[in-house]
């Protein structure tokens, strides 16, 4: 019989987290699993636990001031979680309660050693694994001393650690119950870690063992460097034996103390190859039950292992779910359109219904499975090629998984040589109608989605919003659209190779772009310098934005003095640029319409840091930069051999770049229109379904697929339990980075820049706007956050469109994603910044505040002194 405080470990299972936590969930469904061996013991259930709080009413206090201080004030949360923690160990375990733990150690064995360990409710969860956060205590001997312990786990769940761990992870102190675990103790000759993945390159096909002598926590305190063992297909592939001086052994008392390791066992592995390849053995079985890779704690006795411990290893990045057991190699679409956080379900959807190619989502992100293309010959040196422009990381990624030879299979290129059928198009004309025609195509779709749309409600709107994703491909997809986005990227290429290799210079398209026009994305950034000049006219509006704190602040704007002209302006951009916003090709993003403090900022920013008409007097100087440049280079081209010919070549390109690279932004600016139209449409339907009673919020659709919101619209029904857990899992994807490249077998790889010509000391990137600049580095990773000063350097993890009206104020760029022809190197070069992109932890590396230099010519950056 189960008793309401005590459970048997063999009772519990994964689906009993309620009631005997995270560990002892685990445990117990660890001892269900077929030839895995698991110390017999119990569970003191939170049962126990809240009739222990129940004793002590000031606790609700308590928790209440720590929950109102801030996770970085480390002195408020020490101070206070130590008077929780104190509270809960004065109290006296209720004498029912006692009993019960008295009567179950009466069955095991009342005079035996055992383990007394903390199992919180939120703990070894596959989103969180709180690991290391609460209490365990080895060697506990006797009814008192295991009540007392117990006591002490309890109190452990407010361990300052613990509770800025759940802070920082958006968990209430309140929701988390703590169960005990009472084990009996094993005496182990050897003791450690197994990890059924690769706990840093994340290949779930290769398994870590770390052993050592004695007990664990010898390995787990850093007494000692573990031996380590790396097991792939069941055979040992590379180990490194540690010399091992100190062990931790149990006392015959009770208690653990360290003891010196006899010289000559010292430097003798801790087990054997059979012993380590019988272990993944075992551990291969537990992930299988669990359905997830693991982290596993381990003892070895009498020549047979014990499992006291396994959870989720939470920090791998998932693998796109496949419908067959080959190789696959997956390239990260985030890092190709500047946006690495995930995304939710609503927007990956979304997303992969108006792709132009088939997209797998995994972690929140989406990938591209180039593994077919990589395969051929051609195809391979296309991949790589493209790939190596946008971004060389992602090339040398693809290049270290295709250098193993094995991995990705080889076929023969499809057929011979030569154009496809019906031949290749015409090159394009450099003639600016063409952008034009372009551009009116996309605004006139966009005002037909608009006008049609308004009539959609229920499942008819989802019907209409399937055909606009083809609509919306179509556009996408026309021959011209494509022709001349290409046509600018190949001009500024073969500008960059030509002219290097004539002239010796770098990167000299870069001025030869300076105020290109038809860009639509560089022409927001002026707009809102624009706004400024309004707004700088009427000093009771910049006081009035100073305190700015809601969104409907734009009403109250037209009562201050001058107000109206300024929110005619504001409105005015919105009407342009409302749609946009910081991770824009995640739908469920808060758009600037919806969010326009976001802008007010920037807005001040621009106030302050600049004169009237700067937005025109800008683009001037670079039109008249790229105008002296040209000139400078064909007369330069014209005094070299052959000198008129390469003139013309090179006239030819820069009316091309000037005439194609502006329209470069314009198809993502359509995107984004269009998102921001089926946005509004699927939120009205959502607060429907919140007016119906069938969601609490209509916020909770983000949590659904586009198809699972449909089936929503048409049954009114809707299940709380997943969109709960996508919000979990959601939360959890936030702590992950996605990396370039993903193999099916979950290697994250990263790429390195081969670079030798670059100081001791500097972080090497990808050079994507020339010339070197020297400031103070501003680390901002929330554009609404932005304070910047003229002559600030911008750090940031990566930019989209949204972040170009940043750029303006800006002396230089260095981000952690990107490439050569991605948003942020285009305005970059646009409004000639030198940048660096591509850089590995920057905003990790470089403090804000610092001094920095930024080769945007090279592509590197130095931190100075």
């Amino acid at each position: 019989m189960i008793e309401q405080y005590v459970w048997d470990l063999r009772d519990a299972d994964e689906t009993k987290v309620a009631v005997v936590g995270g560990k002892g969930a685990h445990l117990g469904g660890l001892s269900r699993i077929d030839g895995v061996h698991v110390p017999e013991g119990f569970c003191v259930t939170t049962d126990a636990f809240r009739r222990v709080m129940a004793e002590a009413p000031s606790i609700d206090d308590q928790l209440d001031r720590l929950s109102r201080v801030d996770p970085d004030d480390r002195e408020a949360v020490r101070t206070i979680s130590a008077q929780v923690r104190r509270t809960i160990e004065d109290i006296a375990v209720p004498e029912e309660l006692a009993a019960a733990i008295t009567r179950a150690l009466a069955r095991l064995g009342e005079h035996a050693a055992y383990a007394v360990r903390s199992s919180a409710t939120a703990e070894d969860l596959p989103t969180a694994s709180f690991a290391g956060q609460q209490d365990t205590y080895l060697n506990v001997m006797g009814p008192t001393a295991i009540l007392q312990h117990v006591s002490r786990c309890w109190a452990s769940l407010f361990t300052e650690r613990a509770v800025t761990y759940r802070q920082r992870n958006g968990i209430d102190h309140r929701a988390v119950r703590m169960a005990v675990v009472v084990q009996r103790m094993a005496f182990p000759r050897a003791s450690g870690v197994l990890f059924t993945a690769d706990p840093v390159t994340g290949n779930r096909r290769v398994a870590t063992v770390d052993a050592g002598f004695g007990l664990g926590e010898a390995l787990v305190s850093g007494l000692v460097n573990p031996d380590v063992f790396t097991v792939r297909d069941g055979e040992v592939v590379a180990r490194t034996i540690a010399a091992k001086q100190r062990a931790v052994q149990a006392l015959p008392a009770g208690g653990t103390q360290e003891v010196t390791i006899d010289a000559r066992q010292q430097e003798q592995p801790s087990l054997t190859d059979a012993q380590v390849v019988r272990l993944v053995e075992l551990g291969r079985r537990i992930e299988a039950h669990f359905g997830r890779p693991q982290d596993i704690e381990w003892c070895l006795v009498d020549d047979g292992f014990r499992i006291v411990q396994s959870r989720p290893i939470t920090t791998l990045f998932p693998v796109p779910e496949s419908d067959d057991q080959d190789n696959h190699v997956y390239v990260s679409v985030g890092h190709q359109q500047m946006m690495t956080d995930p995304m939710k379900p609503l927007g990956l959807s979304m997303w992969q219904l108006t792709a132009m190619v088939p997209m797998h989502a995994a972690g929140g992100r989406l990938f591209v499975d180039v593994t077919r293309r990589l395969s051929s010959p051609a195809g391979r040196a296309a991949v790589l090629d493209v790939m190596g422009k946008g971004d060389p990381l992602v090339r040398d990624a693809l290049e270290t998984v295709l250098d193993r030879g094995d991995f990705v299979p080889s076929r023969p290129d499809a057929g011979p040589g030569g154009s496809p059928a019906g031949g290749a198009p015409a090159p394009l004309e450099n003639d600016p109608a063409i952008v034009a025609e372009l551009i009116e195509r996309s605004r006139a779709s966009v005002a037909a989605l608009e006008r049609d749309i308004r009539t959609k409600t229920g499942p008819e709107l989802f019907d209409f919003l399937l055909a606009a994703f083809e609509e919306h491909k179509r556009v996408l997809g026309d021959p011209l659209n494509i022709q001349a986005i290409m046509a600018g990227m190949e001009a500024t290429w073969w500008l960059n190779d030509k002219l290097y290799e004539w002239l010796g210079e770098k990167n000299a398209a870069d001025t030869l772009t300076l105020s290109a026009p038809d860009n639509i994305t560089s022409e927001m950034g002026l707009a809102l310098l624009d706004v400024a000049d309004v707004i700088r006219a009427r000093p009771e509006v910049v006081a009035f934005l100073q305190d700015v704190e809601d969104e409907d602040f734009l009403d109250e704007l037209a009562k201050v003095a001058g107000g109206t002209e300024a929110r005619d302006a504001i409105e005015g951009y919105l009407d342009r640029y409302g749609m946009r916003c910081v991770g824009e090709i995640d739908i469920t993003r808060p758009r600037w319409r919806e969010r326009p403090s976001t802008l007010v900022p920037v807005l001040l920013d621009n106030v302050g840091n600049f004169a009237p008409g700067a937005a025109e007097r800008r683009f001037e100087e670079g039109r008249q930069k790229a105008q002296e440049k040209e000139q400078d280079v064909l007369s330069r081209l014209r005094a070299l051999p052959d000198g008129d010919r390469k003139a013309d070549e090179t006239k030819r390109m820069i009316d091309r770049v000037r005439t194609f690279i502006g329209y470069r932004e314009y198809p993502k600016y359509g995107i984004v229109s269009r998102y921001f139209v089926y946005k509004r449409a699927l939120l009205a339907e959502a607060e429907r379904l919140v007016q119906a009673d069938v969601l609490p919020a209509k916020e909770d659709v983000f949590y659904l697929t586009f198809q699972e919101f449909h089936d929503v619209v048409r049954s009114h029904q809707v299940d709380g339990r997943l969109i709960q857990q996508r919000k979990d899992a959601f939360r959890s994807y936030q702590a992950l980075t996605p990396p370039r490249v993903l193999t099916s077998d979950g290697e994250a790889v990263t790429g390195a820049y081969r670079r030798d010509d670059v100081p001791a000391g500097a972080l090497v990137g990808l050079p994507v706007s020339v010339g070197t600049v020297e400031g103070r580095a501003r680390v901002i990773l929330d554009m609404a956050e932005a304070d910047l000063e003229a002559g600030d350097i911008l750090v940031t993890t990566f930019t989209d469109p949204s972040w170009s009206p940043l750029f303006v104020g800006i002396a230089g760029l260095v981000t952690e994603v990107g490439g050569l022809m991605t948003h942020g190197a285009v305005i970059a070069r646009e409004y000639g910044l030198p940048a660096v992109v591509g850089v590995a932890q920057a905003t990790r590396l470089i403090r804000d505040g610092q001094r920095i230099r930024v080769h945007g010519t090279d592509g590197y950056v130095e931190i100075l002194p």
